[in-house]
C-alpha cells in the first residue's frame, strides 16, 4: 500500500484527494532534492528539542506550524522523520522516497537502517537524558493536534499521512517501530477525542443558539443570524465527520490489533488510553463496545496489563453519573474482579479491591455477601497495602453506615457515643472470622481509614466497665476478651507508630506530624489508663487471658504523668492488683506479664521508681523466703513427697523463674537451693517433672546474670571464679539429666546446654573481652556425643512415633516447631565450632530423608560450616556419605543390587551434596581434591575375603563419588585419576563384569585428556534437555527449575562448570541487534526441548527418543581425545550456521499473541466462559448526535465476545506470527 493507503477508510467521496497539491505543495517539491542535509538537521533538531524537553512545547509546534504553512512537504517530511528517529532508527527518510516508495518500502527500508548494536531505543532506554523523553514525546503529540485543530487537522493532508505511516509501522515485526508508534497513536487518539468533545458542547451550544433565536417573534428573528447558525452548525458537523474518521481509522488501524500485542507494555499502552477515552468523552466511548476490550485482557498474563484494566475502570467507577452505563459490564466482570483480589502481583490485588471499594460506593447491591467475604478476610494479609486495602473495604461496608440521628444529636460519650456500636462490630468481625486470631493485623489494617474509632479509649473502657443501658445487650465474656486484645493492639500501634511483625519492612522515620501525634496519644492513653487500669484488672483478676493482656498497657505509659497528673495514688493501687494476681496465679503467661510490668516501671529516670522498686522488693522477698521454707521442708519429706507440698514449692518457684528472667536476683542465694533440688531429683528420680523443668531455667538465670555482672567488670575475681564453678557443675547437672526418663526434662536440659556452650565458648573474650577467658568451657568428648544422641533419638523421628497419639493437626507442627528448635540449638554449636564439625556428618546424612522437615536448618548449617573450613566440611559431607553407606551394607550385605532404592538414595543426596559447591570451581578446588582422596580410600579400604580377583567390599561407593567428579578441574581430575591407579591392580583395569562398572563409571569420569569427559556430552544431552546459555540468551522453555528440583544427570553440570575458564563451542551466540526477544513455541515436548541449541545426528536422536535402550557409551571405555575433539568441532560448525541464521532473523518478532491466561492464586473462572451469545462485530466509532436534535440509540444487548477481536478488519491483516497465534 502506498504511504496514504489507509486514506480510503475516512475520506468520502467529492473530496479533495490526497495526491492534489495544496497550499506551497509546488514549491516544497522543487526544493525537496536539494534539501536533503537541511532537512535532516531540522527533524534532528525537532528530535533533540523533544528528548531534551528544555522547551515550551507550544513553541516548539507553533515553529513547526509555520513551517508547514509554508511549505507542507518539507514539514511533513521533518514530522515523519522525527517519528522515525523517536523509534531508535538512524535511517532519514528522503522526499525521494516519500513521493516515490510504499508504506511498506519505506518501513522496509528503515528496518535495514536500525543500529544492530543495541536493542534499546529512546522508549525503554535508561538514563537521566531519556528519563523525561515519554512525557516530552506525548506532549508534543498532544500540543500538535491541539494547535491544529481550527485548521490543519482538516486540510485532508497532514493527518492522513501522519495517521498512515503510524499505522504501517504499528504493523512492523520490529519492537521500537511497532512499541513508538502504537503510542503515537494512541495519543494522537486521544488528542482527537479531546477535539470531538470540544466538537460536541460547540454543536450543543449551536444548536440552544439557532433554537432559541428560531423560537423568537418572525418580528424579532434574525435571519442572517439563523443561516449564520446554521452554516457555523454544518460545518462543525463535517468536522466532527472528519475526526469520527480519523478515529475509525486509528481504532481499527492500530489499537484493535494492539491490544493484544505480544509485547505487555504496548498492550498497556492501549488500555491506558481506552481507559482515558471512555472517562473524557463517555458519551461517545463508555458503552459495551469498548469495555468489552477492558474486560478481557483483565485477563492478561502480564501483571502491568491486569493493572492499567483496573486502574482505567477506577476512573469510571469514581463518577457516580456513570453507574448507569456500567450495569451491564459489572455484572459480566464482576466475579472477574473479584477474583483478582488475590491476584498473584500485589499491586494487582490492591487496586482490585480499590476498585471493589468504589463498586461498594456506587451501590449496595452489587457485591454479594460471599464476595464481600473474600475481601474482608485479606485484612489479615502479610502484605501491608493489600490489608490496607481490605481495611478501607470492611470500614466502607461495616462502619460507614451511621444513623442520620446520630449526627444531629449532642456529643455522646463512653458507651453512650456513637462508636460504641461500632466497636462492637468490629469485635464481633474479629470473632467471626474463626481462621484469624491476629488482631494486631486487623487493627493494622484498619489503622489509616478508621483511627478515630479505634483510639476512642474512653468508649472500650465504658464498654468494659460500666453496666449496659436500659434494653442493650451486655458483651459477653469472649466478647470481652476480644475487646481487651484490640484494644491492646491498638495502644501498641498508637504508642509504637509501626506494623506489627511480618508486616513491613521495619520502623521507619517518623515525620514531625507523625511524632506530635505519637506523644498526644500516649498522654491521652496514660491518662486514662492510669486510673482504669486497676479497675479492669481487679475486675477481671482471675481470668489468666484477660489479665496478660490487660497488664502489657503499662509498657506503653508515658510514666511521667504518673507524678506531673498527681496520680501517685493510683500507681499504688496498680502496685496492689500486680501483688495480688502474682499471689493469685501461677500461669506463666501471666507472671511473666507481671515480671514485664515491673520492669518497665522500674525505670531509674522517673520519680516513681523508689515507690516502685519497694514494693518489687517487698514481693520478692517474701517469694524467696516462702520457697526456702517449703524447699526444706519438701527435701526432708525423701522419697514420698506430699502432693500439696510439691505444688506449694512448684507455684513458687514459678513466680521466682518468672521474675528471674527480666530482674537481678543475685543477692537472694538461688543457686545453692535450686542446685540441691536438682541434685536431689537425680538421686531420688521421682521428683516432679514441672519442678524439675523450673528449677533448671531458675538456675540458668542465675548463672546469666552472674555473667553479666562479671561482664561489667565491676565485680571481685572471687565472683568470677564463683561463677566459674557453678557453670560448670550445672552442666555437668545438665548431662547427667540428658538421660532423664521424662522427654520434657531432657529436652530442657539440652536447650539450657547448648545455650551454656554457645556462650561461655571461645567467642566469649572477644571485642576486647579477654578477662574472661578463664570462663571459657570447651565440651568433653562425652557431653559431645550425649548431645548429639539426643538430637538423632528426639529429632530425627517419624511424626507417628512422636507420642504415638498426635492426631489434632495444631499439636502436629507444634511438636515439629520444636523438634526444629532443637535441631537448630545444636548446628549452631557445630557453626561455632563449638563441637567438632564432623559431628555434623550424622546430621547431613539426614538431609534427603527429612528435607522437609528440616531441609532448611541442614542447607543453611552445610554453607556456613562451608564458609568456616571448606576442606573440612567436604570430609564432613564425604563421612555423611560413608556412614550411609556402611549402614546399607549392614542391611542389605555386600551383595546388594545397586539400583535398589537405598542404594539411589545414597547417590541422590551425594548429587545435592554435589550442587551446594556452586559453580565457582576455583575456591572449592582443594575441597573436591579432598574429598575424591577420601572417597577412593574408602573405597579400597576392605578387600574382598574371597581374593584380589573380586572386588572391594566398598568399590560401589565410588559410583557414588563420581556425583562429585563434575566438581573437578580439568587438571584435577587427572591428578585424582593418578591417585586412583595407585590402588588398582593391573587386573582391576582389564575387568569389565557387572561388578566392577562401579570402578568403569568413575575412571570414565575422570578421563578427560585435558578437556571434559564424553560421558559427560552425551547425558548432557541426554538427561533433561538443559542447556547452558550465553548471558542474553533466551530460554527454550519456562522457566528453569532450581538446582536442587533438577533430577538429571550431574554430568550436565560439567558443561556448566567449564563455562568458568573457556568459551564453550556448544554455545549459540544472541543476535546482538534485536530490539524484540525471538519467541520460541509455546510448549515443547520434553525430547523437544533442547532442539534450539543442540544439533543432533539422527542417532543421537532416536537414542534420546528411546531412553529406555541401553547405552554402551554408560558403561564401556570412553572414546578417544581426537574423536572427541572431531565431535565437538563439528558441534561448533552446526551451532555457527544456526546462529548466524538467526542473527539475519533477529530483528524481527511475532507481533500478536495470545493474551489470556490463568494468573490467580485462586481462580474461578476462565475467558471461556464469556463466550454465549455475543456479537462479532467491531463497532465505527459514531460520535454521539446533539442531544438536542436526535435521540441516543440504545445499548446493543451484548458485546462481551473474546472471539470478536477476530473481527473483518484484523482478518484483512496478515501476520507473520498471526498462524502461530491461531495455534
Amino acid at each position: 500500500a502506498p504511504l496514504n493507503d489507509l486514506l480510503p477508510l475516512f475520506h468520502g467521496n467529492g473530496k479533495k484527494g490526497p495526491g492534489e497539491k495544496g497550499k506551497g505543495a509546488g514549491k516544497g517539491a522543487g526544493r525537496m532534492n536539494g534539501h536533503h542535509q537541511e532537512n535532516g538537521m531540522e527533524n534532528v533538531m525537532l528530535f533533540e528539542v523533544v528528548r531534551l524537553g528544555k522547551s515550551a512545547m507550544q513553541s516548539v509546534v507553533d515553529d513547526w506550524i509555520e513551517s508547514y504553512k509554508h511549505d507542507r512537504d518539507v514539514a511533513l517530511l521533518d514530522l515523519i522523520n522525527f517519528f522515525i528517529q523517536c523509534s531508535g532508527c538512524k535511517g532519514v527518510v528522503t522526499g525521494e522516497m516519500f513521493r516515490n516508495m510504499q508504506n511498506s518500502e519505506i518501513i522496509r527500508k528503515m528496518t535495514e537502517e536500525f543500529d544492530e548494536d543495541s536493542g534499546d531505543y529512546p522508549l525503554t532506554m535508561a538514563g537521566p537524558q531519556w528519563k523525561k523523553f515519554k512525557s516530552s514525546f506525548c506532549e508534543f503529540i498532544g500540543v500538535l493536534v491541539r494547535q491544529c485543530q481550527y485548521s490543519i487537522i482538516y486540510d485532508e493532508y497532514m493527518m492522513d499521512t501522519v495517521i498512515s505511516l503510524l499505522t504501517g509501522l504499528s504493523d512492523s515485526q520490529v519492537r521500537a517501530f511497532r512499541h513508538t508508534s502504537t503510542l503515537a497513536a494512541m495519543k494522537l487518539m486521544t488528542a482527537l477525542v479531546n477535539v470531538a468533545l470540544n466538537l460536541s458542547i460547540n454543536m450543543d451550544n449551536t444548536q440552544r443558539q439557532y433554537e432559541a433565536e428560531r423560537n423568537k417573534m418572525i418580528g424579532k428573528r434574525a435571519n442572517d443570524r439563523l443561516e449564520l447558525l446554521l452554516q457555523k452548525r454544518k460545518e462543525l458537523q463535517e468536522n466532527q465527520d472528519e475526526i469520527e474518521n480519523m478515529m475509525n481509522a486509528i481504532f481499527k488501524g492500530v489499537f484493535v490489533h494492539r491490544y493484544r500485542d505480544a509485547i505487555a507494555e504496548i498492550r498497556a499502552i492501549c488500555i491506558e488510553e481506552i481507559g482515558v477515552w471512555m472517562k473524557m468523552y463517555s458519551d461517545a466511548f463508555l458503552n459495551d463496545s469498548y469495555l468489552k476490550y477492558v474486560g478481557w485482557t483483565m485477563h492478561d498474563k502480564q501483571g502491568e496489563v491486569r493493572l492499567k484494566c483496573l486502574t482505567a475502570l477506577q476512573g469510571l467507577y469514581h463518577n457516580r453519573e456513570l453507574n448507569a452505563k456500567l450495569e451491564l459490564f459489572t455484572s459480566r466482570f464482576k466475579d472477574r474482579i473479584v477474583s483478582m483480589t488475590l491476584d498473584k502481583e500485589y499491586d494487582v490485588a490492591v487496586q482490585a479491591i480499590k476498585l471493589l471499594t468504589l463498586v461498594l460506593h456506587s451501590s449496595d447491591e452489587v457485591l454479594t455477601a460471599e464476595d464481600c467475604e473474600s475481601v474482608y478476610h485479606l485484612v489479615y494479609s502479610a502484605h501491608r497495602p493489600v490489608a490496607v486495602a481490605a481495611g478501607e473495604f470492611l470500614f466502607k461496608k461495616l462502619f460507614s453506615h451511621r444513623d442520620p440521628e446520630d449526627d444531629s444529636m449532642p456529643k455522646r460519650r463512653g458507651r453512650q457515643s456513637v462508636n460504641a456500636n461500632l466497636i462492637k462490630t468490629a469485635v464481633f468481625f474479629f470473632l467471626e472470622s474463626e481462621l484469624h486470631e491476629h488482631a494486631a493485623y486487623l487493627v493494622d489494617s484498619m489503622w489509616d481509614c478508621a483511627a478515630e474509632i479505634l483510639k476512642d479509649w474512653e468508649c472500650m473502657i465504658s464498654l468494659l466497665l460500666d453496666e449496659p443501658l436500659p434494653g442493650e445487650e451486655a458483651l459477653t465474656d469472649r466478647q470481652e476478651t476480644a475487646l481487651i486484645e484490640i484494644m491492646l493492639c491498638t495502644i501498641r500501634q498508637a504508642a509504637e507508630c509501626h506494623p506489627p511483625v511480618g508486616r513491613g519492612t521495619g520502623k521507619r522515620v517518623l515525620t514531625a506530624k507523625e511524632k506530635k501525634t505519637q506523644l498526644d496519644d500516649r498522654t491521652r492513653m496514660t491518662e486514662l489508663f492510669a486510673i482504669a487500669l486497676p479497675a479492669l484488672l481487679a475486675k477481671y483478676s482471675v481470668d489468666a487471658e484477660k489479665v496478660t493482656n490487660l497488664l502489657q498497657l503499662p509498657q506503653f505509659f508515658d510514666l511521667e504523668i504518673y507524678t506531673t497528673g498527681r496520680l501517685e495514688k493510683h500507681l499504688d493501687s496498680l502496685l496492689r492488683q500486680i501483688r495480688e494476681i502474682v499471689e493469685k496465679h501461677t500461669d506463666t503467661d501471666v507472671l511473666e506479664a507481671c515480671s514485664k510490668t515491673y520492669h518497665a516501671l522500674c525505670n531509674e529516670e522517673f520519680t516513681i521508681f523508689n515507690r516502685v522498686d519497694i514494693a518489687r522488693s517487698q514481693l520478692l522477698d517474701e517469694q524467696v523466703d516462702k520457697f526456702n521454707r517449703l524447699l526444706e521442708d519438701f527435701l526432708q519429706e525423701g522419697e514420698d513427697p506430699d502432693e500439696d507440698d510439691a505444688y506449694q514449692v512448684l507455684s513458687t518457684l514459678k513466680r521466682i523463674t518468672a521474675f528471674h528472667n527480666a530482674h537481678d536476683l543475685s543477692k537472694w542465694d538461688l543457686f545453692t537451693s535450686n542446685y540441691k533440688l536438682l541434685n536431689t531429683g537425680i538421686e531420688n528420680g521421682d521428683m516432679p517433672e514441672q519442678i524439675v523443668i523450673h528449677a533448671l531455667q531458675c538456675t540458668h538465670y542465675v548463672i546469666l546474670w552472674s555473667l553479666a555482672k562479671v561482664s561489667e567488670g565491676t565485680s571481685k575475681k572471687e565472683d568470677m571464679l564463683t561463677l566459674r564453678k557453678q557453670m560448670r557443675a550445672f552442666c555437668l547437672m545438665c548431662q547427667r539429666y540428658l538421660t532423664s526418663v521424662n522427654t520434657a526434662v531432657k529436652e530442657q536440659a539440652f536447650t539450657i546446654l547448648c545455650d551454656l556452650l554457645l556462650i561461655f565458648s571461645h567467642q566469649i573474650i572477644s571485642g576486647g573481652r579477654e578477662a574472661l577467658e578463664p570462663l571459657v568451657y570447651t565440651p568433653e568428648a562425652s557431653l559431645q556425643s550425649d548431645l548429639l544422641n539426643f538430637i538423632l533419638d528426639h529429632v530425627f523421628i517419624d511424626q507417628d512415633e512422636d507420642n504415638g497419639q498426635q492426631d489434632d493437626e495444631a499439636s502436629k507442627i507444634e511438636a515439629l516447631h520444636k523438634r526444629r528448635n532443637l535441631l537448630a540449638a545444636y548446628c549452631k554449636l557445630i557453626i561455632y565450632n563449638v563441637v567438632e564439625m564432623n559431628t555434623g556428618a550424622d546430621i547431613f546424612k539426614q538431609y534427603m530423608r527429612y528435607y522437609n522437615d528440616y531441609g532448611d536448618i541442614i542447607k543453611e548449617t552445610m554453607s556456613k560450616t562451608r564458609q568456616i573450613d571448606k576442606i573440612q566440611c567436604a570430609k564432613t559431607l564425604i563421612l555423611s556419605l560413608q556412614q550411609l553407606f556402611n549402614e546399607m551394607l549392614s542391611d542389605l550385605g555386600p551383595s546388594f543390587d545397586r539400583s535398589s532404592s537405598a542404594f539411589c538414595g545414597i547417590k541422590e543426596l551425594a548429587r545435592r551434596f554435589s550442587l551446594t559447591f556452586g559453580l565457582d570451581q576455583l575456591k572449592t578446588r582443594e575441597a573436591i581434591a579432598m574429598l575424591h582422596k577420601d572417597g577412593i580410600e574408602f573405597a579400597f579400604k576392605e578387600p574382598n575375603p574371597q581374593g584380589e580377583g573380586h572386588p572391594p567390599l566398598n568399590l560401589a561407593f565410588l559410583d557414588i563419588l563420581s556425583e562429585f567428579s563434575s566438581k573437578l578441574m580439568r587438571q584435577d581430575k587427572r591428578t585424582v585419576h593418578m591417585y586412583l591407579e595407585r590402588f588398582m591392580t593391573f587386573q582391576m583395569a582389564l575387568q569389565r563384569e557387572d561388578c566392577w562398572l562401579p570402578l568403569i563409571s568413575y575412571r570414565n569420569s575422570l578421563q578427560a585428556g585435558g578437556d571434559d569427559d564424553t560421558m559427560s556430552v552425551v547425558s548432557g544431552i541426554s538427561s533433561r534437555g538443559s542447556s547452558v546459555r550465553s548471558k542474553k540468551a533466551k530460554p527454550a522453555t519456562g522457566k528453569r527449575k532450581l538446582p536442587e528440583e533438577e533430577s538429571s544427570s550431574s554430568s550436565t553440570e560439567v558443561w556448566m562448570n567449564r563455562e568458568q575458564s573457556m568459551q564453550t563451542p556448544i554455545m549459540m551466540p544472541s543476535p546482538h541487534l534485536t530490539s524484540t526477544i525471538m519467541r520460541e513455541p509455546k510448549r515443547l515436548r520434553p525430547e523437544e526441548s533442547y532442539m534450539g541449541v543442540y544439533t543432533m545426528t539422527p542417532d543421537q536422536q532416536q537414542q534420546h527418543t528411546h531412553p529406555q535402550t541401553p547405552q554402551p557409551q554408560h558403561h564401556q571405555t570412553p572414546m578417544d581425545y581426537n574423536t572427541q575433539v572431531t565431535w565437538m568441532l563439528a558441534q561448533r560448525q552446526q551451532q555457527e550456521e544456526v546462529a548466524r541464521h538467526r542473527r539475519g532473523t533477529g530483528l524481527m518478532e511475532d507481533d500478536e499473541e495470545p493474551i489470556v491466561e490463568d494468573v490467580m492464586m485462586s481462580s474461578e473462572g476462565r475467558i471461556e466462559d464469556l463466550n454465549e451469545g455475543m456479537d462479532f462485530d467491531t463497532m465505527d466509532i459514531d460520535l454521539p448526535p446533539s442531544k438536542n436534535r436526535r435521540e441516543r440509540s440504545e445499548l446493543k444487548p451484548d458485546f462481551f465476545d473474546p472471539a470478536s477481536i477476530m473481527d473483518e478488519s484484523v482478518r484483512s491483516t496478515h501476520f507473520l506470527g498471526y498462524d502461530a497465534f491461531q495455534r
